[in-house]
């Protein structure tokens, strides 16, 4: 059996390239080495609200009564343990007897990950709520409230990670301070993490091209059968085989009785190419909205990535802007990204200059869509149509009729993001791997920035 995509080693650092990240902002300094997530109880990420408070994961205020004449929404804080956001949020709608389209929440958590989050259903669940029993599910502070959770707008997360199996080695205090110090100061490329494309089998962003190229067949095969090394090999066998039969609903029958019923969107396109041959983008139709515009999302997230990197490799700093960037200034209570935008190059360089360095501001580089209009960035124009060619990518994809129907017209994000409050908690033996290190640390981030971008600058 050959792969379709094989990696050397299977590494963390050559599925990240696969998905367009290349640079470090700490390329100069020493990585200390280590993993993490080696288990859920050292990935601990609560996530921070409108107004600034942590939510905590033992926080359980009392809740108030359902008031009918004011009340529309049952807020309330989700605690996970080890649980994807889709699944334990699947759980909740079976265990409440209510549809998916009642629930509401800012953001996804990470699954190896013990995680806070808000909440919100559609009408009174209170008593529900207070009973409930599911596993590694634990529901805190359940209340009354007017108006629902809205996706994003969570203002950002709080981590408390662990970094374990670190080699005992010379200085190793002092190049993790080095290290730390420069990402107070400088912060890290702001990626798009694996997360978004699939830690094993990264390829939600080739997925979204093919959907937007209108290939549905060759989506369907991406999705469902093609094979990566980086995944196991019993899996990879199992998909090998059922890629040999999607045109052959006989064979496709058969071989599914041995797929992962647990592989969610797959059963479901399978399922329906067994009643439905060859209708690939009526199985597409099947899927929930929400995945589709995650798969799609993350095409435009692919982009983002290589301009960073392609960037980086051309040697034009991260954190100096030059001619053609364009800059936004920061909001002054979260720190986000505004539309008063500057383009540098012109009378205000000095003034973008200083408030940069103030953490004021932030160079930008847009999320392609369908309004996107890249003579608003003259330089990133320039990479990415160095990168439209590399890519062997039609520009016109970005006017396909899916990007509207999910209103994903594009927009523009911060290149690098500065850690808030980062800082050393332990450094101490390892307790689980006997004659190694480890490392505590916690910081929080803007909405949107990726944990794990931060870690592989420290573990390289």
């Amino acid at each position: 059996m050959d792969y379709d995509y094989k990696f050397k080693k299977n590494s963390e650092r050559e599925v990240e390239k696969f998905v367009g990240i290349h640079a470090f902002s700490t390329s100069d300094l020493v990585g200390i080495g280590g993993i993490y997530k080696d288990t859920y109880k050292d990935f601990i990420v609560k996530e921070i609200t409108e107004t600034g408070d942590i939510l905590e994961l033992k926080e359980d205020r009392d809740s108030s009564p359902f008031l009918k004449n004011r009340d529309k929404y049952t807020t309330f804080n989700l605690i996970k343990v080890n649980r994807d956001t889709f699944n334990a949020l699947n759980e909740l709608c079976k265990a409440l007897k209510i549809s998916k389209w009642k629930l509401s929440y800012s953001g996804l958590k990470d699954k190896c990950s013990i995680s806070a989050q808000k909440v919100s259903i559609q009408g009174d669940y209170v008593n529900e709520l207070n009973n409930l029993n599911i596993k590694d599910i634990f529901i805190r502070s359940i209340k009354p409230s007017k108006k629902p959770v809205l996706l994003g707008s969570n203002r950002g997360n709080n981590f408390v990670i662990t970094i374990r199996k670190i080699e005992d080695q010379n200085n190793l205090e002092q190049k993790l301070s080095n290290l730390l110090d420069r990402l107070r100061k400088y912060g890290f490329p702001n990626y798009f993490g694996l997360q978004r494309f699939g830690t094993y089998r990264p390829n939600s962003h080739l997925i979204g091209r093919y959907l937007l190229e209108g290939n549905y067949k060759r989506a369907i095969k991406e999705f469902v059968s093609t094979i990566y090394s980086s995944e196991s090999k019993n899996l990879s066998k199992i998909r090998y085989k059922l890629g040999k039969s999607l045109d052959d609903v006989n064979k496709l029958r058969e071989r599914y009785k041995s797929f992962p019923k647990g592989l969610t969107y797959e059963c479901q396109l399978i399922e329906y190419l067994i009643v439905h041959p060859k209708d690939y983008q009526g199985a597409f139709n099947q899927l929930n909205e929400e995945i589709i515009n995650l798969i799609i999302n993350a095409f435009q997230s692919y982009i983002f990535n290589k301009l960073i990197s392609l960037r980086v490799k051309k040697g034009i700093s991260l954190f100096k802007p030059i001619k053609g960037d364009l800059i936004s200034i920061l909001d002054d209570i979260n720190g986000h990204t505004t539309n008063a935008t500057y383009l540098y190059g012109n009378y205000y360089d000095k003034y973008l200059g200083e408030v940069i360095d103030l953490n004021r501001a932030s160079i930008v580089i847009p999320l392609i869509g369908y309004d996107t209009d890249l003579n608003d960035f003259p330089l990133m124009k320039k990479l990415f149509n160095q990168i439209i060619k590399e890519e062997n990518l039609n520009p016109d994809i970005f006017n396909s009729k899916l990007l509207n129907k999910f209103n994903l017209k594009g927009s523009f994000r911060a290149m690098t993001t500065i850690p808030i409050g980062l800082k050393l908690i332990e450094l101490s033996d390892d307790d689980k791997y006997k004659g190694k290190k480890k490392v505590k640390i916690e910081f929080s981030l803007n909405k949107g920035c990726y944990a794990t971008m931060l870690l592989r600058e420290l573990i390289k």
